[in-house]
């Protein structure tokens, strides 16, 4: 009896195995795809930098390349050493130019991916450096020309031009930091506020039992930056959060002196449905 009992339960076993392994397999497949497409972003983000990256080595290479030129043609006479001088210090302020292109949108593409490289940032900065050099040498160069009287108007109009629209750049690419800082600043902004009912009814934060119905007090609420706030202490026994946030992006616990402390798990998806955070405590 106790044999055909143990094959019985054995036999249910086995059913109930073969029951659970299909929703195994589909998240596991799941899982997977997940995997696979932060991968494939990975490696799309990082060709594109790369391939900029590339691109401004190359215009290095090539302004190395034409200074060598144009050291050879000081070294020459007549009027074909100072068309290939002319030629050449063109082409150098031309590269210079995509290059200075290039960085801008290097650090762009840096900034919008999901990389966070130090060795990265460094290495524009070095390439921003380097960059300066070679419009001082250029400045040099210049000055050279003229001390040797091989003085060409095309050279000085280009300089100047160069020069101004160095600044127009340096001008435009500051405004535009300044506004991608204050959107992302704003993107990752939010508030909160705790206190006992009666309190959070005299700001007109808790209404008849609802909560930011009205005519708010939004200066009540306290503001944080969701990417380094991501603990809030409400040194109280007793707390309920009354605003809407995913459950699994968050943990209420309590702390050594047994009050609440709020611990954001996931920041992201606890700030997706409410940028308001409002708890009741006694």
């Amino acid at each position: 009896m106790k044999k055909i009992a143990f094959f019985a339960v054995c036999a249910l076993v086995m059913t109930s195995c073969k029951q659970e392994q299909p929703k195994i397999d589909m998240l596991l497949a799941q899982q997977k795809d997940s995997l696979n497409q932060i991968i494939t972003q990975k490696d799309n983000e990082l060709n594109d930098l790369m391939t900029t990256f590339n691109e401004i080595e190359e215009g290095f290479r090539e302004i190395n390349e034409a200074q060598d030129r144009v050291a050879i043609a000081k070294q020459g006479e007549g009027t074909n050493s100072k068309a290939r001088i002319r030629e050449n210090v063109q082409f150098i302020k031309q590269t210079m130019q995509q290059n200075k292109e290039l960085i801008n949108k290097l650090k762009q593409q840096l900034r919008e991916s999901s990389f966070n490289s130090d060795a990265l940032k460094r290495t524009i900065e070095n390439m921003t450096t380097l960059l300066e050099e070679k419009e001082q040498q250029l400045a040099a160069l210049r000055q050279e020309l003229d001390s040797r009287d091989i003085h060409i108007m095309e050279l000085d109009e280009n300089v100047a031009n160069l020069n101004t629209n160095v600044e127009n750049l340096t001008n435009e690419s500051k405004q535009k930091t300044e506004v991608i800082n204050a959107q992302d600043k704003a993107l990752h902004t939010a508030w909160f506020v705790y206190g006992t009912k009666k309190e959070l009814k005299e700001q007109n934060i808790l209404t008849n039992g609802e909560v930011l119905q009205q005519n708010f007090n939004k200066d009540y609420f306290t503001k944080i930056d969701i990417r380094v706030d991501k603990e809030i202490k409400f040194y109280s026994k007793s707390a309920e959060i009354l605003t809407a946030h995913p459950a699994s992006s968050y943990e209420l616990q309590r702390d050594a002196n047994k009050q609440y402390v709020l611990r954001i798990t996931d920041p992201d998806s606890f700030w997706s449905t409410s940028k308001y955070l409002v708890v009741v405590v006694k």
